[in-house]
């Protein structure tokens, strides 16, 4: 930051600061959604749909909407720039594949699918943020007659207008109409489709063998549906379900990687996808006392923490949100 901030009028500089960490607050938020949605599809798979439906609303509201006034404001002058136009016409692709990924998740018809599909977006918008973070946001701060804040001030400015009560953004021509969307999120999922794909095709008349596999599904889908609503603080324990949400795998997140300027804004938007009554494991390469500290500040009394791990190059502890 040093040369860029020598090399920039402090505006920019603190713009590009800003712009950065509102990256690693939409990067943390879909990582932990996405972590959630994985631990979901291989430990609860009553709850993917749900934490599926807010993975989709969460791309929607956010990270399209981010890149469509991304590619109206901010590329525009950057292709402009020496040697920049291959760079920004690789980022309009992966933002085509953003909205293609999203669309996949909309509309998968299994778990797995889902799952993969959302992984799949996780990566893909680490990497490109990871361009924009170091390549094209540094040029245009740097570069003459280029005034990073104000198009910052712009980019959230048609963000803004985009999000009023009145606005109605036009969809990317490649986006899918809603009207395609599954509906096997709303719901706990009936018996005719645990299965998911094997009782598309049932035939009217039931044979006697098949009526009892169908109530024997039935069976073990409210099964399901009591551990969920254990999970979420409903019997404790006195049912047959297990005992709740302790015996749910709780998702990690591992921020040793993430740069250290960026990693408490990450960590902040991964918590704002954990819902109440769940946790998230934070694995970080020291006490993160500072962290939490700010946690407090922006949330007081919300999350409890416990320590799991204590160094000497490992910390791991458990955040839970009452």
């Amino acid at each position: 930051m040093s040369a860029l901030t020598l090399a920039s009028a402090p505006e920019d500089a603190a713009a590009l600061e800003a712009a950065e960490t509102h990256r690693a607050l939409l990067d943390g938020e879909l990582a932990g959604r996405v972590t959630a949605l994985l631990a979901a599809a291989d430990q609860e798979p009553g709850a993917v749909g749900r934490i599926r439906a807010g993975l989709v609303a969460f791309c929607e509201r956010e990270l399209l909407p981010h890149a469509t006034a991304e590619e109206a404001v901010l590329y525009p002058a950057a292709r402009r720039l020496p040697d920049s136009r291959l760079l920004i016409e690789s980022l309009i692709a992966e933002h085509s594949c953003m909205i293609a990924l999203v669309d996949a998740l909309r509309t998968a018809s299994h778990p797995t699918g889902a799952a993969a599909d959302a992984r799949a977006l996780q990566v893909l918008f680490e990497e490109h943020v990871a361009k924009e973070n170091g390549l094209v946001l540094p040029l245009l701060a740097v570069a003459p007659g280029v005034r990073l804040a104000a198009l910052l001030g712009e980019l959230h400015q048609r963000l803004a207008d985009d999000t009023t009560p009145d606005a109605t953004p036009a969809p990317r021509a490649t986006e899918t109409p809603p009207a395609t969307e599954t509906r096997w999120d709303t719901e706990p999922p009936p018996a005719t489709e645990t299965h998911w794909d094997t009782e598309k095709h049932r035939d009217t008349e039931t044979p006697p063998d098949a009526a009892e596999a169908e109530a024997e599904t039935e069976a073990e889908t409210e099964a399901e549906t009591e551990a969920e609503a254990g999970q979420q603080g409903g019997c404790g324990g006195a049912c047959r379900c297990g005992g709740g949400a302790q015996d749910t795998e709780v998702p990690e997140l591992d921020v040793r990687s993430v740069p250290h300027a960026l990693r408490h804004a990450a960590v902040l938007g991964a918590l704002g996808a954990v819902p109440a009554g769940r946790a998230l494991v934070l694995v970080a390469p020291h006490d993160p006392r500072r962290l939490l500290a700010q946690i407090e500040r922006r949330d007081p009394g919300r999350f409890a923490v416990e320590y799991l791990q204590r160094g000497p190059e490992t910390w791991r502890l458990r955040l839970g949100r009452d």
